[in-house]
């Protein structure tokens, strides 16, 4: 691999560690105390604050501002980071901030994702792999999102909620409240479940076997009329014949916010 490309209007502090084959665009800025790993490349009018550890192979198109301070009145300039996995696609004006001191100290972004424009991660957000955040998708403060997560454009997620894996979370979304695995979100007033995210479940190799029981599952939640300790003890007798039903259980008994019903 060819060592770092750097234009020559490009800034890169003291401490900075760039490897092999990275590239940094015109006009961009990257601090010291940022990693960031082979073949990355960062387009023109960037920003990248450390501390901050970025794997290969990521894209920042331009425009991005990524490991900025986190925005939360209570941080005193304490050491906080931001870390980022490999073959992220980061596209014009995301704005990623580092953790807080009171979240764990970092924002933990996976591998594969795609972050359209003006996409906005904030301090202490945990993100799994394989997700898609269309253009002005909102993360508040301390949200986890799992696996091959969808955020359609101008949804907001509330601060401290979780979105299970699979989810779909439709176009102007309000997420204030839980999601479980697999459940599809839409728009009315604050955001409604509307049933289960089938086309993506499909395209990711679930077989009609494991979607039919995921659909028994939603029914019993969402629309059979039970109370929540109803719909879990229906949901545990199920679980014995679905690794999926266990995974949407066990989402429903580690969370600390209200599942969004």
């Amino acid at each position: 691999m060819s060592p770092a490309l750097i234009h020559p209007s490009a800034i890169v502090e003291a401490g900075a560690r760039l490897a092999d084959g990275v590239t940094v665009g015109a006009f961009s800025y990257i601090g010291a105390d940022v990693e960031i790993g082979a073949n990355t490349e960062i387009g023109p009018h960037c920003s990248v604050h450390g501390p901050a550890r970025i794997g290969r192979d990521n894209r920042f198109i331009g425009h991005a501002a990524i490991g900025g301070e986190p925005q939360d009145k209570k941080y005193a300039g304490e050491r906080v980071e931001l870390v980022i996995g490999e073959r992220n696609t980061v596209r014009e004006f995301v704005t990623i901030n580092r953790g807080t001191r009171g979240g764990g100290g970092a924002t933990r972004i996976g591998d594969d994702n795609w972050l359209l424009a003006y996409t906005h991660i904030a301090h202490d957000c945990v993100i799994g792999n394989d997700c898609v955040f269309s253009n002005n998708a909102t993360l508040a403060g301390h949200v986890v999102v799992g696996d091959h997560v969808i955020l359609s454009g101008f949804a907001g997620v509330h601060q401290f909620c979780r979105i299970g894996a699979h989810a779909f979370i439709g176009m102007g979304a309000f997420v204030n409240g839980d999601v479980p695995p697999f459940v599809m979100v839409a728009q009315e007033g604050y955001s409604r479940p509307r049933g289960i995210n089938n086309e993506g479940l499909k395209r990711r190799g679930f077989d009609a076997g494991r979607i039919a029981m995921i659909k028994r599952a939603y029914r019993a939640l969402y629309v059979a009329g039970h109370s929540l300790e109803e719909a879990h003890a229906r949901l545990s007798e199920m679980a014995g014949d679905s690794d999926d039903v266990r995974a949407l259980l066990d989402f429903i008994d580690s969370g600390d916010r209200p599942l969004l019903r």
